[in-house]
């Protein structure tokens, strides 16, 4: 299981703090410093809608003054240049399955 996030990232904490007390064993990437490549980013947007994936509520995308009528090819390019642009955490489950964002309810479900 690989988990996606930035370290300061309060939603990321909580999922990993999640995961490790079910004893999830997970490998974290650090969004700060790997970029994610567009053939992962497609692949994830086969199991997830890029509204999903795109977060449109953080302050990367505030501070860049980005319009939420960006089509679907604009915001591909723009999670490519600006990693932080993606929703997090994102988990690539062991089962093939993607979980964006941070809900403990599904995470109790799932996990």
């Amino acid at each position: 299981m690989k988990v996606y996030g930035i370290t300061t990232c309060g939603s990321v904490k909580k999922a990993l703090s999640f995961l490790k007390a079910r004893g999830k064993v997970c490998e974290f990437v650090d969004l700060k410093k790997v970029a994610i490549e567009e053939e992962r980013l497609r692949a994830w947007m086969q199991k997830q809608p890029l509204h999903v994936i795109f977060n449109t509520k953080g302050t990367k995308f505030k501070t860049l003054g980005l319009s939420k009528d960006l089509d679907d090819e604009a915001k591909v390019q723009w999670l490519l240049k600006e990693q932080l642009l993606f929703k997090r955490p994102i988990i690539e489950c062991d089962d093939g399955s993607l979980v964006v964002g941070s809900d403990e309810a599904l995470y109790t479900k799932l996990f």
